[in-house]
């Protein structure tokens, strides 16, 4: 499978529960090869004002150049964060798209206006699928219009592990292949061992708990072809789950904390394989959001 570093015959499609009113299970097929996660810290008291911004000018004109707004969101736990997902088929997509949009009259249009909202817009990991059918299930779903103000009381937690990075001689199994190019050439990803670990241990264990796995990504090993945007220079794997409510995440959170073999059997093995604790985003979908 181009672009992918692993591929395992268990399909991630049967990971997603139907805990949603509306699964994202619903859309027919994955969406996107490779997935930028954006988290931009704003000046306080600016987060509405670009989420209006963007909702209505920087949606539908990107997408019309062949990228995917997937969602939008509010950091829970910080007031002056705004997180957002966009999809692309593959790297040489995402080089010609992107070179278009930022060349192009919408971003110039309103580019002043949305950097002075932001104090730091360098807080992005590029990332691709885990496994050929470890993607947001997305395309079936209708996108709110423009001017929506309603939001869903649903809550997106993205899991970010920042592993340990493999030695540099490292066989190249353990290695990131770029897209459309050969292992051992791009940044290191999350290797066979820890992706079978997530699905064989993990995944089960978050599932018991209550939670519906809507995605699985590692680091996206190519070079990144548009420096402009600068990326995050880390190894990472990471999920995303989705639940009703925060109340939801809650219990999901104390079932975990409650449950022996998580708390002396997969957590200690999660975290020894990582350097340092999972970072956690609480994020809660914007009216237009897709992924809600």
């Amino acid at each position: 499978m181009r672009g992918l570093c692993f591929i395992r015959n268990t399909p991630f499609a049967l990971m997603a529960s139907s805990v949603l009113h509306r699964s994202v299970e619903s859309a027919a097929e994955s969406c996107c090869s490779v997935v930028e996660l954006r988290q931009y810290t704003l000046h306080p008291g600016q987060r509405d004002t670009l989420i209006e911004l963007f909702e209505r000018e920087f949606v539908e004109s990107q997408e019309a150049l062949g990228m995917r707004i997937i969602g939008q969101f509010r950091d829970l736990d910080k007031p002056d964060r705004f997180v957002w997902l966009r999809g692309f088929p593959d790297m040489e997509a995402r080089d010609a798209a992107l070179r278009a949009f930022y060349g192009g009259p919408v971003w110039a249009a309103h580019r002043a206006t949305a950097n002075a909202t932001m104090i730091d817009a360098s807080n992005v990991l590029l990332l691709r699928l885990a496994r050929a059918d470890s993607g947001f299930r997305v395309d079936g779903l209708d996108r709110a219009p423009i001017g929506a103000t309603q939001c869903s009381e649903h809550v997106i937690v993205a899991t970010i592990c920042y592993l340990s990075a493999p030695r540099q001689d490292a066989p190249d199994a353990l290695r990131a292949s770029p897209t459309g190019g050969e292992p051992g050439l791009g940044r290191p990803c999350a290797g066979q061992a820890f992706i079978d670990s997530f699905e064989d241990s993990i995944l089960p264990a978050l599932a018991d708990a209550g939670a519906a796995i809507v995605g699985a990504f590692a680091t996206e090993g190519s070079e990144n072809t548009f420096p402009v945007l600068p990326v995050r220079d880390e190894s990472v794997f990471v999920w995303f789950s989705a639940f009703r409510n925060s109340t939801h995440y809650e219990s999901h959170r104390a079932q975990l904390e409650a449950s022996r073999h998580w708390r002396e059997e997969i957590h200690p093995s999660l975290r020894a394989r990582l350097v340092s604790d999972p970072e956690i985003l609480r994020l809660s979908p914007t009216a237009r959001s897709l992924l809600t």
